[in-house]
Formats: C-alpha cells, structure tokens, sequence
C-alpha cells in the first residue's frame, strides 16, 4: 500500500490536474456532513501544504465505492490529515474510486 501512495504523491506547490490522482497533507478546518442528509457528499475542507484550501468531498453511498469508509466521527477541526483521492476540477477531491483513497489523520 505505501508503494501506491507513494505513487499518487505530488510534489508541495505543483498544480494539481482534475481527474488526477493526488495525495496532500494539511489541517482540518470544517466537517459538513449535512449534505449526507440529501444524498450529497459530505465535505471537510482542508488547509493543505502547498496548494491552499482543498474540499475533500466523501461520497453519500460509500457501498458504490472501492475506497473505505472514512471515520469522519475520528475527524476534529485542527486536526493534522492525509487525504488520497481524485482531483476534481475546481481543485477539489473525491474520496471514492481506488482502493488506495482515503481521509486519515496524521501521526
């Protein structure tokens, strides 16, 4: 698994291309689980190393998804993350389609 994060990396300060894979470090500055409610995606913005304030946003229906479920119970505001996904177009990213994405908190 390390060998496959490791190859999703980018680079602090490199742009970040949609439909890309990516993985940023940063600090949590909102949990909105509201949009769940609806069926939307969940979002927690972070403030990440490098490229700003990223919405990571978490799938309403995680059972149509490879990645795992996050624990986002075990998410805090000031908390330090890891965050593994797909980079969306306005910069944003999804936590969902490989096995390998997903929303941690950082040792």
């Amino acid at each position: 698994m390390a060998l496959a994060v490791a190859g999703c990396a980018t680079t602090a300060g490199a742009p970040l291309a949609a439909g890309a894979q990516a993985a940023v470090e940063g600090t949590v500055v909102s949990v909105d689980t509201q949009p769940w409610t609806y069926d939307g995606h969940a979002v927690v913005e972070i403030d990440t190393r490098g490229h700003g304030r990223m919405a990571v946003h978490l799938p309403a229906r995680w059972n149509l998804c490879k990645a795992p479920p996050v624990e986002v119970e075990a998410l805090a505001v000031g908390m330090p993350v890891r965050a593994v996904g797909t980079v969306g177009a306005e910069g944003e990213m999804m936590v969902c389609e490989s096995e390998t994405h997903r929303l941690v908190p950082v040792d």
